[in-house]
């Protein structure tokens, strides 16, 4: 999994959730990984102060006192949410932590290195079941307090390649995973939210705001993430509800290459004849390669994030929008204020830079002439 702009897969940290209170509870067990890889990215969380104290010198400019306000992260199998658990239990809060697969190594991890504070919540945003059964659990154990903050953290892609070339099916996942999920989990939750003038922290991803090259399913989900908060972010604000988003710059949190190989292979089987002769699959191939030489690149150090969803949900006053990592402020401004071919020569020398289709290349048309 790779986690923003780029995509997660597999069993990644981005779609992970986690949800911290401040009472005890019993663990909801998350679906296993046996769905579709980048699936057990996704999870919520909900953390809430516990008894225990906080360092308030470690939280900046705090609003109000952690003793009855619970917080709610999303991503814990691995990535973010997993290090952003780990953060806030050695804080003191008591979390809860959803994952999709309670057995899993990442599930497993947290509870060696965590306190006796964090509890498992099983779930999988493809399942309204599972939504439903954490939403109840949370309700259950924060009517007295509300819900002091949510961290939505989800994040699907299982395909990197052009639009035209990606299965319907990959569309409808990315949209079911990274936005309907992400609501569902946000709107059950927004009166105990709204009662606690509460936080809402997500992260997104730039691939939402940019056209990157090969990530049509994953930023078109993530572009209407990031609407739906600011839309969130307006209407909540009579009530006290603050709404921040987090769009990273390229952190590792996954995937290994040889899944990428395996899901190049499993598209390259599935592609109409004819598709696959205007592209040719050594086109598939040669996309493959520059996402994996890519990934190498990736920043394992995720601190930069975790303090950035920290900030959101414990600030006096959180940013409307958070860019941990580097090269961000570059690449927004290339978006913003130059021309639109200079932003497409950026991203394709920066991400991908797909080579000509079969069809398009000079010796392929020479030798169609009679």
């Amino acid at each position: 999994y790779l986690t923003s702009p780029w995509p997660c897969s597999g069993g990644g940290g981005d779609a992970v959730g986690l949800c911290v209170s401040l009472q005890g509870s019993k663990p909801i067990l998350p679906s296993p990984r046996g769905c579709p890889p980048a699936l057990s990215l996704l999870s919520a969380v909900s953390i809430s102060r516990a008894m225990g104290h906080v360092p308030m010198g470690s939280l900046r400019g705090h609003p109000r006192p952690l003793t009855v306000q619970p917080l709610a992260l999303a991503g814990c199998d691995s990535g973010f949410g997993q290090a952003t658990a780990r953060h806030l239990d050695s804080l003191g809060f008591r979390v809860f932590a959803s994952v999709l697969d309670p057995r899993g190594p990442g599930a497993q991890e947290l509870q060696r290195s965590c306190s006796s504070r964090l509890t498992l919540l099983r779930m999988d945003l493809t399942k309204p079941e599972d939504i439903q059964s954490v939403l109840q659990h949370i309700q259950a154990h924060t009517n007295g307090t509300g819900l002091w903050g949510l961290v939505n953290n989800a994040g699907f892609n299982d395909i990197i390649a052009d639009a035209e070339l990606s299965p319907l099916g990959n569309f409808r996942t990315c949209m079911e995973v990274n936005f309907f999920g992400s609501l569902e989990l946000t709107k059950g939750l927004l009166p105990l939210l709204r009662s606690a003038g509460g936080r809402i922290v997500t992260v997104s991803s730039p691939a939402g705001d940019l056209p990157f090259p090969c990530l049509a399913a994953y930023g078109a989900s993530k572009a209407a993430l990031s609407l739906l908060m600011d839309t969130f972010r307006s209407e909540l604000q009579p009530w006290g509800v603050k709404v921040s988003l987090i769009l990273p710059g390229y952190f590792k949190t996954g995937e290994r290459g040889d899944f990428w190989k395996l899901q190049k292979e499993q598209l390259v089987a599935r592609l109409p004849q004819e598709l696959l002769q205007a592209y040719g699959e050594d086109y598939v191939e040669e996309i493959n390669r520059q996402f994996i030489q890519f990934m190498k690149v990736a920043v394992e150090d995720l601190s930069a994030v975790v303090n950035s969803i920290t900030d959101g949900l414990l600030a006096a006053n959180p940013a409307v929008r958070y860019y941990p990592g580097q090269g961000l402020g570059l690449m927004y401004f290339i978006h913003r204020y130059l021309p639109y071919f200079v932003r497409d020569l950026f991203l394709k020398g920066l991400f991908i830079n797909p080579k000509l289709p079969r069809a398009l290349r000079p010796e392929h048309k020479d030798a169609k002439k009679p």
